[in-house]
């Protein structure tokens, strides 16, 4: 008996070694690109596009970068909707203008020129170049898991090496579960943006998701058994795996919260709630990569042409910081709370923007 608890106590020291080293890394990474944007700055100074010598397409302050940063970080991984919250951020920081920008010359210019295949062509305005902005960003929410969970990662990457079973068992888990909202994503992407991208769209997706994450909690209290629980996500039955994909489809709605829907899904699946949350956020790391590539390819560089790789640098450095003290926040506090305090966090906040916007 005596063993077992000092194997217990090795292995919870163990892990808050890890866990010591991986906030370490992040804020090291953080200096080091800290470092890199100040370079940056001195050689493009923030707020000033990349677009002819006269004046910029549009201006992002570093105030701007900043809070779209926080917003980001702070928001990706709890269950409150980072897309939500970066349309109202970019509303209330009046980004979201949708008036074709111009050159120095006052000449037009194109997210898409004027084809044969398109005639009318889709001018660039600023609300693109923000909502891709927002997109790119996750690259520092991405580099947040990479850091915080990086054990987890060389277990993945053991497996695919035929050196760890469990980890590839892992790793297929993953894919099982991103595949349906990478195809319905896809399937859906120009409908969603041209849709649903409002204030009232996040408004009504808070308010549903505040309702299934009560109903969510509920049942896990009531219904969930051991004999139903799944104590590592290696183990995860693929029907299971393939369920938690599902309930990311949710998530396409603007406001819904990946996060919220691939924690409800995980309780729904048999996991408790730090490895429902653990799950999310490793599951967010395949999901978020693949989103923020597709964006980054699709209209990155005119999001760059508008407001210049500092902005993203400075964005990026922030959402990595903010998402890794996110992410050790929502494991402790779901393991003790649950998410009950999320959703009357939505119901709130839709509330407040029902008063301000809507009404």
């Amino acid at each position: 008996m005596k063993s077992r608890k000092s194997g217990a106590i090795n292995l919870d020291t163990h892990r808050e070694i890890a866990e010591l080293l991986a906030v370490r890394r992040i804020f090291a990474s953080a200096l080091v690109a800290g470092f890199l944007l100040l370079f940056c700055a001195f050689r493009a100074p923030l707020g000033v596009a990349a677009l002819g010598p006269g004046r910029p397409a549009a201006e992002l302050s570093v105030g701007d970068a900043i809070v779209l940063g926080l917003v980001e970080g702070i928001t990706e991984f709890l269950p409150i909707s980072s897309t939500g919250h970066l349309i109202v951020a970019n509303h209330v920081l009046h980004l979201d203008a949708e008036i074709p920008l111009t050159n120095a010359a006052g000449q037009a210019l194109w997210f898409k020129a004027p084809s044969t295949r398109h005639p009318q062509g889709e001018p660039l305005t600023l609300k693109l170049a923000a909502d891709t902005y927002s997109v790119v960003i996750q690259f520092g929410a991405i580099a947040a898991v990479v850091l915080l969970y990086w054990p987890t990662l060389r277990h993945i990457g053991l497996g695919l090496l035929g050196h760890d079973p469990a980890g590839l068992r892992l790793l297929r888990n993953l894919l099982v579960a991103f595949v349906p909202a990478a195809v319905t994503g896809l399937l859906l992407n120009r409908w969603i943006d041209a849709h649903l991208f409002s204030i009232k769209a996040v408004v009504v997706a808070q308010v549903s998701g505040a309702v299934l994450m009560v109903a969510a909690e509920r049942w896990r209290k009531k219904y969930s058994t051991p004999a139903y629980a799944v104590l590592n996500a290696a183990d995860l039955p693929v029907r299971r795996a393939a369920g938690i994909g599902l309930m990311q489809c949710l998530a396409l709605w603007p406001g819904t919260s990946r996060s919220m829907a691939t924690i409800v899904g995980g309780y729904f699946a048999g996991f408790c709630p730090r490895l429902a949350a653990e799950f999310s956020f490793l599951l967010g790391l395949v999901t978020l990569t693949a989103a923020t590539v597709y964006k980054g390819w699709q209209s990155g560089p005119a999001m760059i042409a508008v407001f210049g790789w500092p902005h993203v640098l400075l964005g990026a450095v922030v959402a990595t910081v903010s998402a890794a003290a996110a992410v050790k926040f929502l494991v402790s506090f779901l393991n003790r709370h649950g998410l009950a305090l999320f959703a009357w966090y939505r119901v709130a906040l839709a509330a407040v923007l029902t008063v301000l916007y809507l009404l």
